[in-house]
């Protein structure tokens, strides 16, 4: 085997004095980036075959150059190459690594490209990957939640605004809300996709190249649909990374929004819903305690993807073109946010999976706070020819009787409601009933049995 005379960092000819053992901490990012070893090889192998169809390198080379790819890339695998951070990252690791294995010919890996490309598209085709694994998890948590929305079509419970009684709804349709949100963040996962899916790889440094080499193979070959336009802009370009973890923000916002929401229901205070016990944790001094501790986790991740977004954004607000060493920690900001994200959406699916309905109190509570009286306003716009407004004074007017009574709407008598309105009927007392009241609400996209009925078929063909 030819001996690598370069064993020491490229530039090494350039650089008389050895690095800093500070500096080459700080400048090393092999610990974090050597997540993208299968992509980087990839991207390699991409890259020296494009070389040998445009007459660059030779068969042999380029034959020799892959056969020791692939030995790394499995040596990797099985945990048998020890990275060296005096190499700094992942790419310079693995090139070194060629040198042993077949010697000068691995030279040739590096014509025509720079690390500046090279990384850039190892990481659009590693959060290419995270796009569609978070999407994959998105869709289970949608399925299992549409289980538990159609076990609960004719479930009962308030529909709150300010936390406040407001109107009957079905606890389907509440789910069926989030399951809203998660279709959104997948739309979003989506045109993440659509709009990193441009081909870096051989801009080069920042000016692209002199060698006469052929970016539409490249692009094919690594599954872009098209090469970047702008050899700057490719290169200083982390829109794709903001994009990701704007996402990843949203997507983490919702799932606390929903974590706090059922936390709420979960407490004595309201105790709508029940968790098991495989999703709560006890107290150290407190034997009775059953604490939502998964949901308060989930609520509390969000702050962090959002400090990941901000750190992303901070980092790039006031930086020139086209590459600097500022965008090193792009990397392991995406990777936590994506662990986060992920942990969070598997977390929150095995808490739905483990949560059910306290329907008893719901329906109680759904009992309380006079929240058939918009159901009877309406009633009285289309049997008493009135406006709106003057249907809701006189429904003030039935609430108030009832506070004063300290009755329910559904306990006044008919005479009682006379007194305040003469005239009505007894086909009005129909309006305070609950399930008349969901189900009335026909309107699209309201609670209405059939309206859920139909969404859930929805969503369960989307998800298929």
């Amino acid at each position: 085997m030819a001996k690598n005379k370069n064993n020491q960092a490229i530039w090494g000819i350039r650089i008389k004095d050895n690095t800093s053992n500070l500096f080459q901490k700080i400048g090393s990012s092999i610990d974090i980036d050597k997540r993208l070893y299968k992509e980087d090889i990839a991207v390699s192998i991409a890259h020296v075959e494009m070389l040998f169809k445009q007459k660059i390198i030779t068969f042999k080379i380029k034959n020799k150059i892959i056969y020791g790819l692939n030995k790394i890339e499995k040596e990797i695998s099985k945990n048998k190459l020890e990275f060296n951070k005096k190499y700094e990252d992942i790419h310079m690791n693995i090139e070194k690594r060629l040198f042993q294995i077949i010697g000068d010919e691995a030279g040739y890996v590096h014509t025509a490209r720079s690390r500046n490309d090279q990384v850039i598209a190892d990481f659009k085709i590693w959060i290419k990957s995270a796009n569609k694994e978070i999407k994959s998890k998105l869709n289970s948590l949608i399925k299992t939640s549409l289980k538990l929305a159609e076990k609960n079509i004719y479930t009962i419970m308030p529909g709150f605004t300010h936390l406040k009684n407001a109107q009957a709804i079905s606890f389907a349709h509440y789910l069926m809300a989030y399951i809203e949100m998660f279709n959104r963040d997948k739309k979003r996962f989506n045109n993440n996709l659509d709009n990193l899916n441009e081909n870096p790889l051989g801009v080069a440094a920042l000016t692209g190249t002199s060698f006469n080499i052929d970016r539409y193979y490249t692009t094919k070959k690594l599954g872009f649909n098209k090469p970047t336009n702008n050899s700057i802009d490719t290169v200083s370009d982390r829109d794709f990374v903001l994009d990701f973890l704007y996402s990843v923000s949203v997507c983490s916002m919702h799932i606390s929004r929903i974590a706090e929401e059922l936390i709420i229901w979960n407490s004595d205070a309201y105790n709508l819903i029940n968790l098991s016990d495989k999703v709560v944790t006890g107290s150290s001094i407190m034997p009775q305690k059953k604490n939502p501790d998964l949901l308060e986790f989930l609520r509390g991740k969000s702050g962090s993807t959002y400090g990941n977004l901000f750190s992303m954004l901070t980092i790039l607000k006031g930086l020139p073109l086209s590459y600097f060493k500022d965008l090193q920690d792009d990397k392991e900001i995406v990777f936590k946010s994506y662990d986060t994200l992920i942990g969070c959406l598997k977390i929150f699916e095995e808490v739905i999976k483990n949560l059910r309905p306290n329907k008893d109190q719901m329906l109680k509570l759904a009992n309380n706070g006079y929240i058939t009286a918009t159901d009877l306003a309406d009633y009285l716009v289309k049997n008493h020819s009135l406006s709106f407004r003057k249907a809701y004074q006189k429904t003030v007017g039935i609430v108030n009787l009832a506070e004063k009574k300290k009755k329910n709407l559904n306990e006044l008598s008919l005479n009682e409601m006379k007194k305040i309105i003469p005239g009505l009927k007894g086909d009005v007392l129909k309006v305070f009933d609950l399930k008349n009241s969901v189900n009335s609400k026909r309107s699209y996209g309201g609670t209405s049995f059939d309206n859920i009925k139909k969404m859930i078929m929805k969503y369960k063909k989307l998800n298929d």
